[in-house]
């Protein structure tokens, strides 16, 4: 598939694929004869995940590290599992955080609730 088709199925931009070619999370896309990009399913799926590593927090330079350790092969399997129990770790303080942030405002709510039932019942 051609670069627009791939940008239209990963609901990134043109610019955005190319910028992630160039930093390195892109580069075994293979070319035609005319020297234009052409995208295969592995590539979806590879930048799927990126995406979701991307919407976790993840901060682009570890995108880029667990992408050179992935090019590296099975060598690097312990690594890439160590970075992302990291990031899963440093992710489930986050929510832990958020939850605990949501309850304070629900238990807010609650008491607006309350106060204005009570006028509502003078």
């Amino acid at each position: 598939m051609t670069i627009q088709e791939f940008a239209t199925l990963t609901g990134l931009t043109v610019h955005t694929l190319r910028y992630y070619e160039q930093i390195g999370l892109l580069d075994q896309i293979q070319r035609a004869a005319s020297g234009h990009r052409i995208y295969q399913q592995q590539d979806l799926l590879w930048v799927a995940f990126i995406k979701k590593l991307k919407a976790t927090g993840m901060p682009l330079r570890e995108i880029q590290q667990y992408a050179q350790w992935r090019k590296q092969g099975n060598t690097t399997l312990e690594a890439r599992q160590q970075l992302l129990e990291r990031h899963a770790d440093a992710l489930q303080q986050q929510l832990a955080e958020q939850q605990a942030h949501l309850a304070a405002l629900q238990e807010k709510i609650a008491f607006y609730q309350q106060e204005l039932e009570k006028q509502r019942l003078i």
